[in-house]
C-alpha cells in the first residue's frame, strides 16, 4: 500500500508559492518553469487548473505571466491536491480501491477510514502559506 502525492500536485503547490512570493508582481512562465525544473511546455498543464480555480491569473504574450489572486493562507494543501487530482473519494477501500460493500467490508475498513479521515483533516488544515517552502528555498 502506498500513500503518495503526484508530481503534478507537488508542482502546483510550488507554483502557487512561487507566484505568491512575487508579492503581486507578474511572474514570467519561463522563469517559473526554470525554478520548478520543468519545461515551458509542461507548465500550462500545472497552471491551468490553478487558473480555473481562480487562484491565479494568466496573462498571455511575451510580457505576460502569472499573478496570485488569493491569500495563500486561504488555500489548503487539500484544496490544491483536489484541484489537480480530482476530489478524494470518501469510501475508497485500502484493499480494493473502490468503496467497501456493507456486506463485505475488508479487514482494515474501520482503522483505514479513521486514518484517511485524519489525513484529510490535516491536509485541509495545512495552508500553502504555512506549509510550502518559500520559492527561494526550492
Amino acid at each position: 500500500m502506498r500513500l503518495e502525492m503526484t508530481k503534478k500536485s507537488d508542482l502546483a503547490l510550488k507554483s502557487l508559492r512561487c507566484i505568491g512570493d512575487a508579492n503581486g508582481d507578474l511572474v514570467a512562465g519561463k522563469g517559473l518553469a526554470e525554478k520548478l525544473g520543468i519545461t515551458t511546455h509542461y507548465l500550462p498543464q500545472v497552471i491551468s487548473p490553478l487558473v480555473k480555480a481562480g487562484w491565479i491569473s494568466s496573462t498571455p504574450g511575451p510580457r505576460g505571466g502569472y499573478r496570485l489572486l488569493v491569500d495563500l493562507d486561504d488555500v489548503s494543501v487539500l484544496d490544491v491536491i483536489e484541484v489537480i487530482e480530482g476530489r478524494i473519494e470518501d469510501q475508497g477501500c485500502v484493499q480494493r480501491g473502490i468503496p467497501c460493500p456493507e456486506y463485505d467490508l475488508c479487514a482494515l475498513h474501520a482503522p483505514w477510514m479513521k486514518a484517511r479521515d485524519a489525513m484529510l483533516e490535516e491536509l485541509a488544515a495545512a495552508t500553502v502559506e504555512q506549509n510550502v517552502r518559500p520559492c527561494e528555498d526550492l
